[in-house]
């Protein structure tokens, strides 16, 4: 198997679990925002102390660049 379609099932395993979290989320009753607010922090949690906070924003916005193009299309 490439290294390309190795990367990509790992990252649909994970992709899966995010889910499955979010479904979790969804489950507490939480607000929309409280959830949207809790998966950002998990994501500066993920690189902290490694990388700077702006850093950090940087490759969330840059994620977005990528998804948002695939979430708008009908």
């Amino acid at each position: 198997m490439a290294a390309t379609e190795e990367n990509f099932k790992d990252y649909k395993r994970v992709e899966k679990k995010a889910l499955e979290l979010l479904a979790e989320m969804r489950a507490t009753n939480g607000q929309t925002v409280d959830i949207e607010l809790a998966l950002l922090v998990a994501i500066f949690e993920l690189h902290k102390g490694t990388l700077p906070a702006q850093t950090i924003g940087s490759i969330i916005q840059g994620h977005l660049k990528q998804i948002i193009p695939y979430y708008a299309a009908p």
